[in-house]
């Protein structure tokens, strides 16, 4: 299902706010260069410095705005930078380090359904603990009440780092049943492009500890998700024309670096 024009116009509105606004608080950091600098030019340096820069915080200035900006068509609720909970009881605190001590060891394979429900079962048992669990990135609520906590990383993260994301879905897990026993949350891992393409991601590195088909949403299969069956494709033009339109802003700010 294409983009509705209400929804392009949206997005393409995000896009070119959040790269005004990155323009206007941006300064190139004063690292003296003088062999880069001699070779390629300070305005080819501090493309690339706002090229590093900016991908640092894309998540946050980018993909967020523009998945809250699709979603909300399609679901009852989108909101980003939300917190899943201020709260996890003693017990299921115990449950989620027994869930990663099995998953670190493979006693156990990842099962997102059974670990939400062994969470569940202890949710409100023991002493309640204050705590302050990793920001949402992306909270939708669909029409039947299905909660969605997003997590959107980078494109290559660290193999290593899994075991930390995991630990962080299931916390969220807990946070939410703590205030609601009875809700029917899910978590997401989100990536937004595939780095690898046109093979398929490189998968293999979380498997142990994701539960890859329902923990995982890459590239299309994330996209989609928010705004129907052909968003992806539909949200790459939106990104051309917006850089297109933008262009000789951008050309404007750089040729200040000439020299």
């Amino acid at each position: 299902m294409p983009l509705f024009q209400q929804q392009i116009i949206s997005i393409e509105n995000t896009l070119k706010s959040a790269l005004r606004h990155k323009f206007q608080n941006y300064n190139p950091e004063p690292a003296i260069m003088p062999f880069h600098t001699r070779l390629l030019g300070k305005d080819r340096l501090a493309l690339y410095s706002f090229i590093h820069s900016l991908n640092t915080n894309f998540g946050t200035s980018i993909f967020e705005p523009v998945a809250v900006a699709l979603a909300s068509s399609m679901f009852a609720s989108a909101q980003s930078q939300q917190v899943a909970g201020t709260q996890i009881s003693s017990e299921a605190h115990k449950a989620i380090q027994h869930i990663m001590d099995d998953l670190t060891t493979a006693i156990a394979t990842p099962d997102k359904h059974r670990e939400i429900e062994i969470i569940r079962s202890v949710c409100r048992t023991g002493e309640m603990r204050t705590v302050k669990p990793t920001k949402v990135d992306v909270k939708l609520i669909d029409n039947a009440g299905i909660i969605y906590l997003i997590d959107i990383k980078t494109a290559k993260p660290n193999a290593g780092s899994f075991k930390e994301f995991k630990r962080t879905l299931l916390e969220w897990v807990a946070a939410t049943l703590a205030t609601n026993p009875d809700a029917n949350v899910e978590t997401l891992i989100a990536i937004p492009y595939n780095p690898y393409e046109p093979q398929p991601y490189n998968r293999w590195t979380m498997r142990g500890m994701i539960d890859l088909d329902k923990e995982l949403k890459v590239a299309a299969e994330f996209w989609d998700f928010l705004g129907g069956e052909g968003t992806y494709n539909d949200l790459l033009d939106c990104f051309e024309r917006v850089g297109i339109e933008l262009r000789p802003e951008i050309d404007q700010y750089f040729s200040r670096f000439k020299g």
